[in-house]
């Protein structure tokens, strides 16, 4: 029998959290949120709007919802994604990107050269044999009529060529056009994109599945042939997925919203509040998945830029010339084009999870209310972002930079090399955090991590926090709950050890930091870690005054380390 005065240490203590928690999870200085804050929201509506699959692509509007034209080009172009990802776009020569969009866009090709020429790309023309327009079936003819009113699926197709461009100006393009929305012929153009030799496939469209789509899968199983597919514009929409974004052959590719920073990429990015999410119960998951929020196929797997309310710079001479254009149907072609940039158009959606220093990873924002990785953005993977995007520098052995990749797995005992090779992997129930195994329970994350609330039963520790603040198990895993391993279950998440239930360790190995490198907290100092140190050298912020998201999603991008 535990005696009464024992307990009420307890109830004092767990009333002490509950309003630290409040004042904690009210706090909004958040760099990464500050930053996203200052976008500006702006009128934007569906291009495609009439077929059973949809194109994703969400066009600047006016008020009264009227498509707005400007005379020079508005948006991101092309050398603010390079910079934003860090890509070298002197590469690529010789990689095929083929985009599939349904109706017939006759303005492709002279519409694609005005945009190339406004952004000093090379031109991709027919006759040098850059740009090819074919029917759903890989042939020149016949085209397939023009798009039903309302359901202008040129203005995707201009998003989509535009945006392979900006991500690789040296990758020839094959503009396969379906017959219509509304019956098989954007999936059989997938059969047509391979015949013709691509090397990556993007498919900025999707619909709601029927539980039916198995009977599709065929359509995208091509070795050899990496596949791409918006996974919408609609937040999360939980167990009624999409597709084919949920199928078991493709990238899932989600979207963020993007900012220039004064923090050390020179860009902040979160999870855009309309990136679609889902899970697919009538898909198999995955292996590469060890998410717990949903039974079958997940998504998204990786994301990129697709805020429309900053958009990206199309040329569309039947909208009126320069227009801004977003949704994941933005981010979908550019996904594809750094993948066949990099030498990696070959992969399988278990690439990004095997690589995942290889990404930027988005650990803040959301595109809904579940209060799970579903629709929050956490370290590691998330729905509305995935992995994370694309960091063009170290993807598939570097690049950004023009140099090569030195693979090191110094302090690391499992997760990413930094160069696409392995530095062993942890044992079941276990999670690879900064490069090392923790855990050992079946909690959906390591409780030394903020993420979706946990349940009591999955760890002891788990367990006491649990009944100590229910906020944790109720709503999500937050920092507090963090804390708590500490003050609660006398455990430490720092680095250097403590006891079992999931402590997550921080970069770098011997940690004596105040907390992980993977969990935000108060600042931390460069002598505790080395890893530490290199943030901190790249960004004083997190030594100066707190180690917010950004500090985390730096522990990949600058250490080239894993807090998955």
């Amino acid at each position: 029998m535990i005696a009464i005065r024992s307990l009420i240490p307890l109830a004092a203590s767990a009333l002490l959290f509950a309003s630290c928690a409040t004042a904690e999870r009210d706090d909004s200085g958040d760099r990464q949120a500050d930053e996203l804050g200052t976008i500006q929201q702006q009128p934007h509506s569906a291009a495609c709007q009439g077929g059973r699959w949809a194109c994703k692509a969400r066009i600047r509007t006016d008020v009264s919802n009227h498509i707005t034209p400007f005379a020079t080009p508005k948006g991101f172009g092309p050398a603010d994604l390079a910079a934003a990802y860090k890509l070298d776009t002197t590469k690529g020569n010789g990689a095929v990107i083929a985009i599939v969009d349904a109706f017939d866009y006759p303005n492709a090709e002279t519409d694609l050269a005005s945009y190339r020429s406004q952004f000093g790309l090379p031109p991709c023309t027919k006759a040098n044999g850059c740009f090819k327009q074919v029917n759903q079936s890989g042939n020149a003819s016949p085209l397939p009529g023009a798009a039903p009113a309302n359901d202008d699926w040129t203005v995707e197709a201009a998003l989509d060529l535009d945006l392979a461009s900006a991500a690789c100006p040296k990758c020839k393009l094959i503009l396969v056009e379906a017959q219509d929305d509304m019956s098989d012929g954007l999936f059989q153009a997938q059969n047509g994109a391979a015949k013709l030799g691509a090397t990556v496939i993007s498919d900025s469209w999707g619909g709601p599945a029927d539980g039916t789509e198995g009977q599709l899968e065929t359509f995208f199983d091509h070795a050899g042939i990496g596949i791409f597919v918006a996974s919408g514009d609609n937040g999360n929409t939980g167990n009624t997925p999409d597709y084919p974004s949920t199928s078991e052959h493709v990238i899932g590719v989600g979207g963020t919203s993007l900012v220039k920073s004064s923090n050390a990429r020179g860009w902040t990015e979160g999870a855009w509040s309309g990136a679609g999410s889902s899970c697919n119960p009538n898909m198999p998951k995955p292996s590469f998945q060890s998410q717990t929020v949903c039974s079958g196929r997940a998504a998204a797997d990786v994301s990129a830029v697709a805020d429309p309310n900053t958009g990206l710079a199309v040329f569309n001479a039947g909208a009126g010339g320069w227009i801004v254009v977003g949704g994941t149907s933005a981010a979908s072609p550019f996904v594809a084009a750094v993948y066949a940039a990099n030498g990696i158009g070959s992969q399988t959606p278990a690439f990004a999870y095997q690589h995942s220093s290889q990404y930027f990873d988005v650990t803040t924002g959301k595109n809904g209310s579940c209060g799970t990785i579903l629709c929050n953005a956490v370290a590691g993977w998330d729905g509305p972002t995935g992995i994370g995007s694309p960091n063009g520098a170290v993807l598939g052995g570097g690049g950004g930079g023009g140099g090569g990749c030195t693979p090191t797995c110094s302090g690391k005992t499992c997760g990413d090399d930094g160069c696409g090779g392995s530095c062993g992997t942890c044992g079941s129930g276990q999670a690879c955090t900064g490069g090392t195994c923790t855990g050992g329970g079946n909690c959906a994350h390591p409780i030394c991590s903020t993420g979706g609330k946990l349940t009591g039963s999955c760890d002891t520790c788990a367990a006491k926090i649990c009944a100590a603040d229910s906020f944790c198990c109720n709503s999500s895993w937050d920092s507090v709950c963090v804390g708590e391993v500490q003050s609660v279950c006398n455990e430490s998440c720092s680095g250097g050890g403590g006891g079992g239930g999931g402590s997550g360790g921080g970069g770098g190995g011997g940690s004596t930091c105040a907390h992980s490198l993977c969990n935000s907290g108060v600042s931390l100092t460069g002598s505790c870690d080395s890893c530490a140190a290199q943030i901190c050298a790249a960004d004083s912020f997190c030594c100066n005054v707190k180690w917010d998201g950004q500090c985390v999603s730096e522990v990949s991008s600058i250490c080239n380390e894993s807090c998955n």
